[in-house]
């Protein structure tokens, strides 16, 4: 890591003492990792003065990831830091897994801020940290500031430095080049809105197991909607175990492409009721995933320790990102259990393997993996199956999942005829984006049932962009704001149609990754080449880019970036906007999103149905 410019104070973390709760054995449950519950809320008298002395102190805006890290801080989840790691504790966490004092933790817990806000920062300084809406939750009593080696701790903490792990991609794209450490002394805890009730601290839950009587409980960590083979699992594991069950899905930031929380807490509030009564508690877990694998998995464990719990259902690839740009995963399917396998008497927390449980038709019952016979009728629903019954309004089978839990998924998830959706139509100036974009506006409002909204590069440019140049920061600026736009239409139900150049692929996955989460997201490469559009040339752009009159022109001046992953591409040279419209609409009909009856049988449009099908 590159210590050459770090800033330190060696008295920082004399100067505060931060609260902490000195029940360090609470009776008939697991200990806290270190011994005690670090809560770093402060005492209301100091909280007073903190507030009076806090307008003299730089004020530091927290990301979603630093709120939810403070959250567990102060609530001690992340017992037994008090603060944001410091350097030493960074580094020795990256290269061991331990803490400077040889205490396991094998994730960074750090502040990232900005080079503008290091440079308001020195040793002994005291940082406000601030929610989105400006309220002060903490005090930070700045210790060091330090710019660490991002791949390094990619390498160290990920086991590689590749962008298509996504902690590997938020490490290096997203974190601020600055680290800042110190201890943190609590204002409040992060309000939250929903489900108040199930936001617990470790002090509160581990209170209620008491008034429950519970001793032995083992936790259940998720981040999607619980199905059958996972309640029959957590039941069966309580049996086993003697033990109850905490189910604690992480409610923090999770993985792209993942079921809001909303939906997720409201099928874990319908799945709790078919537990027997008095076995299983839901509690909700502020946490940010990292996708870091067994080191995750290991941290997920000691976090469960804070909370009061004994053992740990550890599944198959958990806390794993999935594949690499190869296709080949990140980690071993269980290694994240033989990691914690390997620590468990240390941290006294014991590993639960997650056994995959297999739905026997003959039998209709469910097995674990392991006890399946030869001739046994196996069933199964695949992620990706449930999501097509789910996009084509189909029944769910009452095996795979609960009545409730369908219920609820289907209250959000839609099927598609019923969904918005965005079409993102990219290419170059003169390629007929415009013309086609048009087209479809009509074609959709003639069809009518859903909002629609056209947003064209040149109207956008005008209406919600006229302060950006071209560069290439400001050309990304200004399709985010088309991405947030269509994102916003499409979770409300509507279409949107959006017709910008878009020249790069990063900021055309950004608002993929924005619109897909509330519905349809179809990129359309309308993929006429340059020769064709110089010869339209309707504005004398071309020309003028020729000319050097114009300056950043793509195709000419600035590049443009040729989309692998469109899902209709268009060549206008040979074919009218009339006929390019109907081939976007043809494959609506295919994907679901537009239903074919709902459309006039023209000729134009058959044709189109039929010349993509034979493709």
């Amino acid at each position: 890591m590159n210590d050459n410019i770090t800033i330190r104070s060696e008295t920082a973390l004399l100067e505060v003492q931060p609260h902490r709760n000195g029940n360090n054995k609470l009776s008939g449950l697991n200990p806290p990792h270190g011994g005690i519950l670090t809560e770093l809320l402060a005492d209301p008298e100091r909280r007073v003065q903190l507030r009076v002395e806090s307008p003299a102190w730089p004020s530091w805006d927290l990301t979603a990831r630093q709120l939810c890290d403070l959250e567990l801080l102060l609530s001690g989840g992340f017992s037994p830091l008090q603060g944001f790691m410091s350097q030493s504790d960074f580094e020795s966490v990256c290269s061991s897994m331990r803490l400077r004092n040889g205490l396991l933790w094998p994730m960074p817990v750090t502040l990232d801020v900005t080079d503008e806000m290091s440079k308001k920062l020195k040793p002994g300084a005291i940082l406000a940290l601030r929610d989105p809406e400006g309220v002060m939750l903490a005090a930070l009593h700045v210790q060091e500031l330090w710019q660490p080696d991002r791949l390094a701790e990619a390498e160290a903490v990920f086991g590689t430095t590749s962008k298509s792990h996504p902690g590997v991609s938020y490490l290096l794209d997203q974190v601020n080049p600055w680290y800042v450490s110190g201890i943190v002394e609590g204002m409040q805890l992060p309000h939250h809105y929903d489900f108040c009730q199930l936001r617990l601290t470790p002090a509160q839950i581990r209170a209620e197991f008491l008034q429950l009587g519970w001793q032995r409980i083992v936790a259940f960590q998720t981040r999607n909607p619980m199905h059958r083979a996972h309640f029959e699992l957590t039941l069966r594991a309580a049996k086993q175990l003697g033990a109850n069950v905490l189910l604690h899905p992480s409610v923090g930031m999770t993985k792209a492409g993942d079921v809001d929380h909303y939906t997720r807490v409201r099928c874990y509030q319908a799945l709790l009721p078919h537990y027997p009564r008095g076995i299983a508690k839901l509690a909700l877990l502020p946490l940010a995933v990292r996708m870091g694998g067994p080191r995750e998995a290991l941290w997920h464990a000691i976090i469960r320790k804070n909370y009061g719990c004994d053992h740990f259902i550890v599944g198959r690839g958990h806390a794993g990102p999935g594949n690499d740009s190869d296709g080949n995963p990140f980690y071993g399917p269980y290694d994240a259990q033989a990691l914690l396998q390997k620590y468990q008497l240390e941290l006294c927390v014991e590993m639960v393997p997650f056994k995959m449980m297999m739905y026997l038709e003959d039998r209709d019952c469910y097995e674990a993996e392991d006890e399946i016979v030869a001739g046994d009728q196996v069933a199964n629903v695949s992620g990706t199956q449930l999501r097509c019954l789910l996009n084509r309004g189909k029944s769910i089978p009452s095996w795979f999942t609960f009545s409730e839990i369908a219920a609820e998924l289907r209250r959000t998830y839609k099927p598609r005829s019923e969904q918005g959706f965005t079409v993102f139509l990219t290419g170059l100036s003169g390629a007929g984006k415009s013309t086609i974009a048009n087209v479809l506006l009509a074609k959709f409002l003639e069809l009518g049932g859903r909002p629609v909204t056209l947003l064209d590069g040149d109207i956008v440019r005008k209406h919600l962009s006229s302060e950006l140049g071209f560069s290439k920061e400001h050309r990304d600026i200004n399709i985010r704001r088309i991405g947030f736009v269509a994102s916003e239409i499409t979770k409300n139900g509507g279409i949107a149609i959006c017709a910008p150049i878009a020249p790069y692929n990063s900021v055309r996955k950004e608002v993929r990754a924005m619109v897909e989460p509330g519905g349809g997201f179809v990129l359309v490469h309308v993929a006429t080449p340059l020769e064709i559009c110089e010869q339209r040339d309707r504005k004398g752009l071309y020309a003028k880019a020729r000319a050097g009159l114009v300056q950043q022109f793509t195709g000419i001046s600035d590049p443009y970036e040729i989309p692998a992953d469109a899902e209709v591409i268009l060549d206008t040279t040979g074919i009218t906007a009339d006929e390019a419209a109907d081939k976007i609409l043809a494959y609506l009909v295919q994907e679901g999103f537009v239903s074919g009856c709902e459309l006039h049988e023209t000729t134009a449009y058959s044709g189109a149905v039929a010349e993509h099908s034979s493709d």
